[in-house]
C-alpha cells in the first residue's frame, strides 16, 4: 500500500488530486466515482458496457471515463493515467487483466467497503458497524439486525451488498448510529482495514468458485469479515467452518466468540430453550441464567419457523446485543418483521398445496435449507450453476421429492444429477427459454404433480440471469403464474407452433 493511500483514513483527510481508477459503472462503481468526485480526487472510470444515464452524470461531475466492450485488456489510457489507487467493483475478479495488472504494479486495490470504512466519519461521529456475510442468510440477518436496532431507538440502516451502496449510507447528511453491512465475498476480498464492532459468518458452502478460483480462496475471503473485529465474532455452531474462521482471525483484544445454534445454548451462546429464544452471552450471570429475546410462537406468527430463519433471527440478535440493544427491542422487532421478498416467501395455498418462493436460493446450500424444512416437495430447480456441483444436493434430498421441474440453461447438469442419485423421482424438463413461458409451464406442471399436503418450492440452487433479469424477476414470474392458477389447473405441454416444449420422464 502506498504511503499516501495508507494515510487516508478519514473523510476529512486530503483526497484532492489522488489519481484513482474506478473499475465498473454499475451501482457500486458509480457510488465510488460520485463519492471521490465530491472529495476532489482525479478519476478515471473504466467500464465494459455503456450506461447512458450514469455517463451523463459523470459528464456533469467532470469525471473522465473509458467504455470498452468487455475490457479484455489493460487500456493504454489507464497506463498513462498511472493510478495511485484502484477501486474495483465486484464484477472485476482478481484474475481480470486490469485487476491483475494493478496488483503486479504494486498499486493498492480496494473495494467499496474499504473506501467506505475510511470515510465513515463524514458526519462527525462514525457509526457502529455490524458486518454480515455467509453463503446464505446474509440479507435476512442484515435486515433483522437493522430492524432490531431501530426498535431500540437507534438510527440504523441495512446497506452494502443488500442493495443500498455502503457509500450512499455513509454520505447520508443526517448520519447513522449503526450501519448493518451485508458483505459479499467479492467485497471482502479487497478489505484491508475494516474493523467492525461485531461480525457474523452465517454459514459456508462452495459458491462463486468461478470468481474466486477455488473453495479455499472463497472461504478466506469470507473469513476476512472477522479481521480486526472489536466486540463479538458471531459464528454458526452447526457449521464448523465458521468456527475455524473465527479461530484464525486476528481480532482486537477482548473480542469474544459468540456461538449461535438451535439447541440449548452454552454460556456465551444464543439458542432455544423450550420454545424460547435466549441470550446466554451478554449478561453477567450467563453461567446460570439466560435472557429471553423472543419465542418460537412469535416466529410462527411471522411464518419464520424454517430452521435457517430461526438461526437468522438469533444471529441478528447476537450482533445487536453486542452493541447494547435491549432484549425487549429484539422481541419487539420480531413481532413485526417481514421476511425479504423471494426468501422463503409464502405465495398461496391451493387445493391443500403450499406454494413457496425462495428464488433467492441461488446456490445449493441455500436450496438445501429450504428443502430440509419441508417433508414432501415438488421442486422447481435450475438456472446458472456458477461452477458448483448440484449432485450432492439432489442426493441428500431425493427422498422428500414428489417430483422435480428442471429449468434453466444448465439443465443438463441437473438432469445428470437426478439420473445418478434420484432416478426414481419424476422429472419434467422445461425446454423453452422465453422468460414468460418458463414459469407458466413450470408452475402448471408442478400443480399437476403436487398432492394435498405437499409444498411446491421454487428454490433453484442456481443464479437467474440465463432466463430472467434477476432472482427477484424470477420470483415475481413464479408468483404471478401461481396466482393465475385455477382450482383445476390445466397443463399445455406444447408451444404454439406444435413443438414439444417439455420433456417428462
Amino acid at each position: 500500500m502506498s504511503a499516501r493511500t495508507d494515510a487516508l483514513t478519514s473523510w476529512h483527510d486530503d483526497w484532492s488530486g489522488l489519481r484513482v481508477a474506478v473499475l465498473g459503472l454499475g451501482m457500486t462503481g458509480f457510488s465510488v466515482a460520485d463519492t471521490l468526485a465530491e472529495l476532489r480526487a482525479e478519476l478515471l472510470v473504466l467500464a465494459g458496457a455503456h450506461d447512458e444515464d450514469r455517463e451523463r452524470i459523470l459528464d456533469v461531475l467532470g469525471v473522465r471515463y473509458l467504455i470498452e466492450p468487455g475490457l479484455p485488456e489493460v487500456p493504454q489510457e489507464l497506463r498513462k493515467f498511472a493510478p495511485e489507487l484502484v477501486i474495483a467493483s465486484p464484477g472485476f475478479a482478481p484474475h481480470h487483466p486490469i485487476y491483475a495488472w494493478a496488483v503486479e504494479q504494486g498499486i493498492p486495490v480496494w473495494g467499496d467497503l474499504e473506501l467506505a470504512w475510511r470515510l465513515r466519519d463524514k458526519t462527525g461521529t462514525a457509526p457502529k458497524w455490524l458486518a454480515v456475510t455467509g453463503t446464505n442468510g446474509k440479507t435476512t440477518t442484515t435486515q433483522l439486525a437493522a430492524y432490531m436496532a431501530l426498535a431500540d431507538g437507534l438510527r440504523a440502516a441495512p446497506c452494502g451488498n443488500i442493495g443500498v451502496p455502503i457509500l450512499d449510507a455513509i454520505r447520508d447528511p443526517e448520519g447513522f448510529d449503526v450501519l448493518v453491512v451485508e458483505c459479499s465475498s467479492y467485497q471482502l476480498h479487497s478489505t484491508h482495514t475494516m474493523a467492525p464492532d461485531a461480525a457474523v459468518v452465517t454459514n459456508i458452502a462452495d459458491d462463486h468458485l468461478d470468481w474466486h478460483g477455488n473453495a479455499e480462496a472463497y472461504r478466506r475471503a469470507k473469513g476476512r469479515v472477522y479481521e480486526r473485529t472489536k466486540t463479538a465474532c458471531v459464528y454458526n455452531l452447526a457449521d464448523e467452518a465458521t468456527r475455524r474462521l473465527v479461530e484464525d482471525a486476528d481480532v482486537e483484544e477482548g473480542c469474544r466468540a459468540i456461538g449461535v445454534g438451535l439447541g440449548v445454548p452454552s454460556p456465551s451462546d444464543f439458542g432455544v430453550v423450550d420454545g424460547v429464544l435466549v441470550d446466554r452471552a451478554f449478561l453477567e450471570a450467563r453461567r446460570t441464567s439466560a435472557l429471553e429475546i423472543g419465542t418460537i410462537e412469535q416466529l410462527a406468527a411471522r411464518r419464520m419457523l424454517a430452521p435457517h430463519l430461526v438461526f437468522d433471527v438469533l444471529a441478528a440478535a447476537a450482533l445487536v446485543r453486542a452493541i447494547g440493544v435491549s432484549p425487549e427491542a429484539v422481541a419487539r422487532a420480531i413481532d413485526t418483521f417481514q421476511v425479504d421478498p423471494h426468501r422463503n416467501q409464502f405465495v398461496r395455498e391451493l387445493n391443500g398445496v403450499e406454494w413457496i418462493d425462495d428464488s433467492k436460493a441461488t446456490n445449493p446450500h441455500a436450496a438445501a435449507a429450504s428443502l430440509g424444512a419441508r417433508e414432501h416437495v415438488v421442486w422447481i430447480v435450475g438456472g446458472l450453476l456458477k461452477g458448483v456441483d448440484i449432485a450432492p444436493l439432489v442426493r441428500d434430498h431425493a427422498k422428500r421429492l414428489r417430483a422435480a421441474i428442471v429449468i434453466g440453461r444448465d439443465r443438463r447438469e441437473v438432469l445428470a444429477a437426478f439420473e445418478q442419485h434420484a432416478p426414481e423421482v419424476p422429472l419434467v424438463e422445461i425446454q423453452v427459454d422465453e422468460t414468460e413461458a418458463v414459469m407458466l409451464q413450470a408452475v402448471a406442471h408442478a400443480a399437476r404433480l403436487a398432492q394435498a399436503g405437499d409444498t411446491v418450492l421454487l428454490a433453484p440452487a442456481a443464479a437467474s440471469m440465463d432466463q430472467f433479469k434477476s432472482y427477484s424477476d424470477r420470483g415475481e414470474h413464479f408468483a404471478e403464474a401461481v396466482h393465475n392458477l385455477g382450482e383445476a389447473p390445466h397443463v399445455e405441454a406444447s408451444t404454439e407452433d406444435g413443438n414439444d416444449s417439455t420433456d417428462e420422464r
